[in-house]
């Protein structure tokens, strides 16, 4: 028995638990083995697909299974098994289509399985792959193989506020669309959210939903930060996680998670 039993602990990857330096801070992966020794549940929620993110698993040492697509698909990494899927619906290459006619700016990044598909291609798609470590292949929307666990419009922040606010005003009820950086907007079907996902993870591993803590950076962690019993946040993270009111721990390179960790060495 240790004193982190029952206790989840979902933390965003990206700029949260490992920083854009690409170093791990060592605080970080010693605090997280000092909680799961002490029998705490670790787990990441990240927007990343299995393919950007299965390199980096060994920075990660989970012990539940991993919540990838910002909520739209639940894997167990120690199987090998995807636990749950909530894919975008056949209709979302039409919509899109739809959507680039108004704004042909916008660039596409679409995930069939483990593959990455790209469209209309800008400097933010390049930049995006290139620090996800991973290869695309370029096809028009309509070849695009379905179904898509999610997609990712890339462009400057004003042009893909246009995106969002268009795709919600028209398809509101297929759609999440939430951003994970300013060049980023991502898609997932309807009700596939970080927050919701973290709740069936919780219900899969029969922890009490008082005994969730979450932490992230930005607008796509926010539904996860709401659920959680304290919701923290990087001090440099976005300022709609800001304005939220989350627990402020200190920026991600300087070790946020073991901050957090520390936190719950004094809750517990």
């Amino acid at each position: 028995m240790g004193k982190f039993d029952g206790v989840l602990l979902v933390t965003d990857f990206d700029d949260t638990y490992f920083p854009e330096s690409g170093v791990l801070p060592p605080a970080n992966r010693d605090a997280v083995a000092y909680f799961t020794a002490q029998g705490g549940t670790f787990t990441v929620a990240t927007g990343r697909a299995y393919t950007t993110f299965a390199p980096k698993l060994p920075l990660a040492p989970v012990n539940a299974p991993v919540i990838l697509s910002n909520g739209a698909q639940l894997y167990d990494f120690a199987a090998g098994q995807m636990l749950l899927e909530r894919t975008l619906p056949p209709t979302v290459a039409a919509d899109l289509i739809d959507l680039a006619r108004r704004l042909p700016e916008v660039g596409l990044e679409a995930y069939h399985g483990e593959d990455a598909y790209i469209w209309n291609p800008n400097p933010w798609t390049w930049y995006h792959l290139a620090k996800a470590g991973v290869g695309a292949r370029v096809l028009p929307i309509s070849a695009i193989p379905q179904p898509w666990s999610k997609a990712i419009l890339h462009q400057d922040f004003d042009i893909l506020l246009q995106a969002q606010a268009d795709l919600l005003a028209r398809h509101g009820d297929l759609y999440e669309a939430i951003f994970s950086n300013f060049h980023m907007l991502e898609i997932t079907a309807k009700g596939a959210t970080k927050g919701g996902m973290v709740l069936e993870l919780a219900r899969r591993l029969g922890i009490d939903h008082t005994h969730i803590y979450c932490a992230g950076d930005n607008q796509n962690d926010i539904p996860m930060l709401c659920i959680a019993q304290v919701g923290y946040a990087p001090a440099d993270c976005a300022d709609e996680v800001y304005a939220w009111g989350p627990h402020l721990l200190p920026r991600c390179e300087d070790g946020a998670i073991a901050a957090l960790i520390d936190d719950l060495d004094r809750r517990y």
